[in-house]
C-alpha cells in the first residue's frame, strides 16, 4: 500500500480509503469485521464512515459496527485513521441535525460512544449549512479540538466557494481550517474539476472523492450483463444513458488488461489534489480486488484515451466557462 498526507497536514492515510456505508444494510457485522481486518492486512489504514449510516435514524448502526470492531482491540483503533461525519438528522427535535454548535456538541459525543474510542481523527461536515456562519461553525470545532476529541476537520459535497468561505473564516481565527474534502467525483462526473479541486489544491485541501465508481457503472456492468449478471434497478437509466462510453472504456481496459474499476481508481489517484478514492466492498473479495489499483500505472496516451471517452468540463474555472 502506498501512503500520501491528507491535505497540508503531516497525517499519513493509505491512498485507498474504505468506505463503511454499506457495513449494516447490505453487509453483515461479522463480514464488516472481517473486511476491516483484511484492509489492515493490506495497509489500508484510513476508513470513513458517518453518523448516519446504518440508516436507522438516531442509531449509527454503521458507527457501532466499526466500534465493537475496534473494541476488539489488537491495536485495531490505533492502526485506524477514523473519519466520521456530522450533519444528517439524528432524531425528530429541533437542533437534532445540520451544523450548530449544539448539534455538532451532541453529535460528536454520540460518535464516540458508538464508536467507542475518546477522539476521532477527521471529523467532516457531511454538507454545507447555509443557515450557521462559518464563525460559529470552527467555534465548536475549535473547542473540540482543545478537549482532544477530534484532531481535523474536514468537509463533504461543499462547492469551491463554499471552500474558500470556510478557509478565510478560519484563517481569520488563526486555525488550521479544513484539511480534506470529500465530494462526488469519478471518471462519469467531472464537475468538481470547475472549481472544487482547484480550491482544493490552492488551499491544501486534500480530496476524498466518493462514488469512484459512479454507483457500479464504472465497475464491468456490460461485462457482467455477458455473463447473465443484470444490472441493478438503479443502474438501468443510467446505463443506457451513458452505454457508449462505457462499451468504449470497457473496450479500453480489455486492451490493457485490467479490471474497469480498477482503471476508474487508478485515474482518480493521478487527479491533481486527491488523497484517497473512498472503496465500498460488500466483500473481503471486492477489498482484494481494489487493491490492484494503487498497482496500475496509466501513462499519458491511456489517459488521453479516457478524456476523449470522459471528457471534463474543460478545466478549471474560469477559462472552461470562458473560452
Amino acid at each position: 500500500m502506498e501512503y500520501a498526507r491528507l491535505g497540508r497536514t503531516g497525517l499519513k492515510v493509505s491512498r485507498l480509503c474504505l468506505g463503511t456505508m454499506n457495513f449494516g444494510p447490505q453487509t453483515s457485522e461479522e463480514d464488516a469485521h472481517a473486511i476491516m481486518d483484511r484492509a489492515h492486512e493490506l495497509g489500508i489504514n484510513f476508513f470513513d464512515t458517518a453518523d448516519v449510516y446504518g440508516w436507522k435514524k438516531g442509531e449509527g448502526v454503521t458507527e457501532q459496527i466499526i466500534g465493537r470492531w475496534f473494541a476488539k482491540g489488537g491495536g485495531r483503533r490505533e492502526r485506524t485513521v477514523i473519519a466520521t461525519k456530522v450533519y444528517g438528522s439524528m432524531g425528530d427535535w429541533p437542533n437534532e441535525d445540520r451544523l450548530s454548535a449544539l448539534h455538532i456538541k451532541r453529535a460528536v459525543e454520540g460518535s464516540l460512544r458508538r464508536l467507542q474510542t475518546d477522539y476521532i481523527d477527521l471529523y467532516q461536515a457531511h454538507h454545507i449549512d447555509r443557515d450557521t456562519p462559518f464563525e460559529e461553525f470552527w467555534e465548536a470545532m475549535e473547542v473540540l479540538r482543545q478537549q482532544g476529541k477530534i484532531l481535523y476537520v474536514g468537509s463533504s459535497n461543499f462547492a469551491g466557494w463554499h471552500l474558500a468561505k470556510a478557509q478565510e473564516a478560519a484563517r481569520r481565527r488563526n486555525t488550521l481550517g479544513l484539511v480534506s474534502e470529500q465530494c462526488h467525483y469519478n471518471l462519469l462526473n467531472r464537475a468538481v474539476e470547475l472549481e472544487v479541486l482547484p480550491a482544493a489544491e490552492d488551499y491544501g485541501i486534500g480530496v476524498i472523492p466518493w462514488s469512484p465508481l459512479a454507483g457500479g457503472l464504472l465497475a464491468g456492468v456490460l461485462r457482467k450483463a455477458d455473463k447473465g449478471r443484470s444490472a441493478a434497478e438503479h443502474m438501468v437509466a443510467q446505463l443506457e444513458k451513458h452505454r457508449d462510453k462505457i462499451q468504449r472504456f470497457e473496450a479500453l481496459c480489455d486492451e490493457l488488461g485490467e479490471q474497469p474499476a480498477n482503471v476508474a481508481l487508478a485515474w482518480l489517484l493521478r487527479r491533481p489534489a486527491v488523497t484517497s478514492p473512498i472503496i465500498g466492498p460488500r466483500t473481503v473479495e471486492q477489498l482484494d480486488g481494489a487493491i490492484r489499483a494503487v498497482e496500475i500505472t496509466l501513462d499519458d496516451k491511456v489517459l488521453a484515451r479516457l478524456d476523449e471517452i470522459f471528457p471534463g468540463p474543460g478545466g478549471p474555472a474560469p477559462e472552461a466557462y470562458a473560452w
